[in-house]
């Protein structure tokens, strides 16, 4: 049998990366997947990709009204939800004394404030004994130039974690992350940098990896079929570090 058979997986940010390559093997493994984005084009494009049972959806995870229609949609095509996989983010690097408001709400809004209130909007619609997953990231353990506003947001991502573990203990619903570390995905094509700028910032990352290299977007969708499947039924409140060790070091 198949590791997800039957079950409602939501995921954001699913338009690539990280989130497709999770979309692709839950869709493999047997779930139903909800993909969500924020450009329409490219939901488009990933769908000729897929094959299975699915749905995809245009949402802004920085605006509630798109969270409240991303949760609506996906309880309206298939009931219940199983796996809530909060995965959207961004990253975009910025100088201490550079940070202006926009950079910090504009960061805060999508890795904070989305997962937050998708959370909120969804907590009705999980089964009991379902599981909560959020992308989070080596940065909250180790400092790295130009990501303060992007570090602070998944330190407050963690610390939330915490309590919402706590808090939907009576229904037994599993809250795990995965922190990945440098992982070869369109994230720093984002960043708004000058290619050969972000080469050699992908350089310096993989030599700080003990494992010397990138991890790859299927790497991490891995560990997210894991933590989302019946393997792992003991595994709550935990944080895995997907980083080839660079957490550690």
């Amino acid at each position: 049998m198949k590791k997800l058979e039957n079950k409602v997986a939501v995921i954001t940010g699913a338009n690539s990366g990280i989130g497709l390559a999770t979309a692709k093997l839950y869709l493999q493994e047997g779930a139903k997947v909800v993909l969500s984005g924020r450009r329409q084009e490219a939901l488009d494009q990933v769908a000729n990709e897929l094959e299975g049972d699915f749905i995809s959806v245009k949402a802004d995870v920085a605006n509630a009204e798109d969270n409240k229609k991303l949760i609506q949609e996906a309880a309206n095509k298939y009931g219940k939800i199983d796996i809530l996989f909060l995965n959207a983010g961004v990253a975009p690097p910025t100088p201490t004394h550079e940070i202006t408001e926009d950079h910090y709400d504009t960061v805060f809004n999508i890795n904070v404030k989305g997962p937050i209130l998708a959370v909120k909007e969804a907590l009705p619609h999980i089964n009991d004994e379902g599981t909560i997953l959020f992308t989070n990231s080596v940065v909250t353990q180790r400092g790295f130039d130009g990501l303060g506003v992007y570090s602070a947001t998944k330190g407050a991502l963690r610390a939330y974690q915490r309590v919402l573990t706590a808090e939907v203990k009576p229904r037994k619903i599993r809250v795990n992350s995965i922190a990945p570390g440098p992982i070869a995905t369109p994230i720093y094509d984002k960043m708004g940098l000058p290619q050969d700028v972000v080469d050699e910032m992908g350089k310096g990352f993989a030599q700080q990896v003990p494992l010397g290299r990138f991890g790859t977007p299927e790497e991490v969708a891995k560990s997210a079929l894991f933590l989302a499947s019946d393997d792992a039924s003991y595994i709550n409140g935990v944080e895995l570090e997907v980083d080839g060790g660079l957490s550690q070091i």
